[in-house]
């Protein structure tokens, strides 16, 4: 049988299959694809506004009471393009499809995909504060089962969620659940190849590109430095982030990292329809790295302390000489693995304008990710050169559809 004759499209539709396959972080968030840029292409710093849905309050009796709706959006730059680049010769171009797939286009996807799963990760896991266990112990079945009491607590439909656990968890947690009941297919799938599967409620994956998290540098006694610390939340404004201002940290020698994650004392989180407390300390993560002045430190935080309306997520805002605790011991590295459900992250791909005067050029979208392939002769070399390109962007959207499982590193 005559080899099929690879032609550009072919060429960026195999890739495309070959590296949605290997995307099982970036493969289960929202990937919303926006065709705007199909005929003009797109350029780097393009942003897309993700707009939200508005909420309200309740009110109780008969008499009208009027509301500000206010909208919220998520600014995501589409500000990243990686890309693998490669000569690919006459000879090459004449393989099967299935050789060249497999000699060329799996090693360079495998790379490809790794780099953009981490890229997308190693930012978006900073943005979730919350956690479940304690950092002492490693992922077991229970710890896996609050991370799914978590996100349905914070109304994550209990559908399309995910866990992706780094390599030493997944050992631990194969070890914990062999003896539980599961499905023939299941058991061989953890003897033979070590898979978990869909447990509890989730997809679970393995991956390697989960970074471990070092908390900054920090000791002393930590409080807030300034009463009402916060937002009323009055008219219903809503803000993604708070500024924090404490001191007695000690001085100048502390620092603390961005994806730290703190509580403050007395600020309580409520539920996010009824408004009413859960009797648990609502957890925060700091958005950027800082440090003291004098043991003093004025923090980004995120999510915002609001303490009414519409968005209210605590009891109250933040009184003055309240402990702050910081998650962890000091500048010390955590395994982490990531529950989430599909709508807690946003990953955008933009279309790459297709050149013209070139050999071959093609740009094709799979499953909500564009990808473009251009060929073309260099004239200085006398070789035909080749680059794939993808132009993608991410945002956490509700971070509190994500939770994190954090242990000590063995």
């Amino acid at each position: 049988m005559a080899n099929t004759i690879l032609t550009s499209q072919i060429i960026t539709r195999e890739a495309q299959r070959i590296l949605h396959q290997k995307l099982n972080i970036v493969g289960n968030m929202n990937r919303q694809y926006d065709d705007r840029f199909a005929k003009r292409g797109a350029k780097i710093g393009t942003s897309l506004d993700l707009r939200l849905p508005a909420k309200f309050t309740v009110r109780t009796g008969s008499s009208y009471s009027g509301q500000n709706v206010v909208e919220r959006k998520v600014n995501l730059p589409v500000a990243t393009v990686k890309g693998i680049d490669m000569a690919i010769s006459d000879l090459e171009m004449a393989l099967s499809l299935d050789d060249f797939s497999k000699t060329i286009l799996e090693p360079a996807m495998a790379q490809l995909a790794a780099q953009i799963e981490y890229d997308a990760i190693n930012a978006l896991y900073k943005y979730v504060p919350n956690y479940v266990g304690t950092v002492s112990t490693q992922l077991d079945y229970k710890k896996f089962q609050q991370a799914g009491q978590v996100l349905t607590e914070n109304l994550a439909p209990s559908s399309q969620r995910c866990f992706i656990l780094n390599p030493s968890s997944r050992v631990e947690f194969s070890d914990a659940v062999k003896g539980l009941f599961q499905s023939s297919t299941n058991i061989e799938n953890q003897y033979k190849e070590g898979i978990v599967g869909r447990t509890g409620g989730f997809d679970v994956f393995e991956n390697t590109m989960i970074p471990a998290h070092t908390t900054g540098t920090y000791g002393g006694t930590p409080l807030t430095n300034g009463a009402n610390q916060g937002s009323t939340g009055a008219d219903n404004a809503y803000a993604s982030t708070s500024s924090l201002i404490t001191d007695g940290w000690t001085s100048g020698g502390t620092s603390l990292k961005a994806g730290d994650i703190i509580t403050i004392a007395d600020v309580y989180e409520v539920h996010p329809e009824t408004k009413q407390s859960t009797g648990k300390l609502k957890k925060f993560t700091v958005t950027a790295d800082v440090s003291d002045t004098a043991g003093a430190i004025t923090m980004t935080i995120s999510p915002a302390i609001i303490a009414g309306g519409a968005y209210q997520n605590v009891t109250a805002r933040a009184g003055d000489n309240k402990a702050i605790t910081v998650l962890g011991t000091s500048a010390t590295a955590y395994g982490q693995n990531i529950a989430f459900h599909k709508d807690a992250f946003a990953f955008v791909t933009a279309d790459l304008e297709v050149p013209n005067g070139v050999d071959m050029a093609a740009r094709e979208v799979y499953d909500g990710v564009s990808m473009r392939f251009v060929r073309w002769f260099d004239g200085s070399t006398g070789e035909f050169k080749s680059r794939i390109d993808i132009l993608y962007g991410y945002a956490p959207v509700y971070p509190e559809l994500a939770v994190r499982a954090v242990h000590q590193l063995a």
